[in-house]
């Protein structure tokens, strides 16, 4: 309660800054607690020893990023998640891209249930995708090593060689992402003026043309959204690794979460993984905005 300059009593008004605080504190105590915090603590122990049975950490300093650095094995992980990240994004963007281009239209019959179609995958756990999966590439019973006896060729095994490992879950994990993807790309082609098209039109320029010209251009700050995404994606990788593969043959499939996840959950050794776990951070943070600060200056945003 405050006076006014006629003596009156008014009522205590909350500051409008403090309001925003109240409003925002469920969100920031969300992000404290399962994204501030754990992350420091991955920092923290990722300087330190913390093996199962060990009472508390030992400090121990940059040891286990040397000790990282000199295995063979993480940068054979390394080499597999690049290769993967490869094989699945650059295909996912391109098939997501041409899908939303076939389905940006309200004039077809049936468009609602062609969209539904293309997205369907994304609606299910990567866990039973990845079993439906894992038996149709299965040696010699699978449907596709099937396919290949009644062509009269040699079943492949897929997923038990080392080659073909990691492109034959990149298939599967493109025919799940690019409905994720198409989704983005629908909403930043609907969301562009339509005079622009019709221009074009009478100026008498080519679907190939305007497409270079005005879509690509146009479509540039959702082009940079979903590269980040996709990219950011293909690194959080786990679930069908553990169902299909488990990281064989000889770590051929062994993934750079994967890899965590045996540090921390296999082998309980909580440091190693965070150490790990600190790795994907920064490559995360320099894959997002190096995207970031590379392309926005370029980008057209109306």
């Amino acid at each position: 309660m405050h006076n006014d300059q006629k003596g009156r009593k008014q009522p205590w008004k909350m500051p409008e800054s403090m309001k925003a605080w109240i409003l925002l504190a469920p969100t920031l105590i969300f992000l404290i607690v399962f994204t501030v915090y754990p992350i420091l603590r991955s920092g923290y122990l990722s300087l330190n020893a913390y093996e199962l049975g060990m009472r508390k950490p030992e400090f121990i300093g940059l040891q286990n990023y040397i000790g990282f650095a000199k295995s063979p094995l993480f940068w054979k992980v390394m080499r597999n998640t690049l290769y993967f990240s490869l094989l699945t994004v650059i295909p996912a963007f391109f098939i997501g891209l041409g899908l939303a281009l076939l389905v940006n239209t309200k004039r077809a019959k049936g468009i609602g249930l062609y969209r539904t179609s293309f997205f369907y995958p994304v609606m299910m756990p990567m866990i039973a995708i990845a079993s439906i999966w894992m038996f149709m590439y299965m040696q010699e019973s699978g449907m596709l090593d099937q396919l290949i006896l009644k062509l009269g060729g040699r079943p492949l095994g897929v997923l038990s060689n080392k080659r073909t490992v990691l492109p034959a879950m990149a298939v599967m994990y493109v025919w799940r992402e690019a409905g994720y993807l198409m989704i983005f790309f629908l909403s930043g082609l609907q969301s562009l003026d339509k005079e622009l098209y019709e221009a074009a039109l009478i100026d008498g320029s080519t679907p190939i043309h305007t497409f270079r010209k005005i879509t690509l251009p146009l479509l540039a700050p959702t082009t940079l959204f979903v590269t980040i995404t996709a990219l950011t994606d293909s690194l959080k990788l786990v679930d069908h690794i553990v169902i299909m593969t488990e990281g064989a043959p000889n770590n051929a499939s062994t993934l750079l979460l994967y890899y965590i996840y045996q540090q921390g959950f296999v082998f309980f050794d909580q440091a190693r993984a965070s150490t790990l776990t600190v790795v994907m951070l920064v490559i995360m943070l320099i894959v997002s905005m190096g995207q970031f600060f590379n392309n926005d200056k370029k980008i057209y945003y109306n």
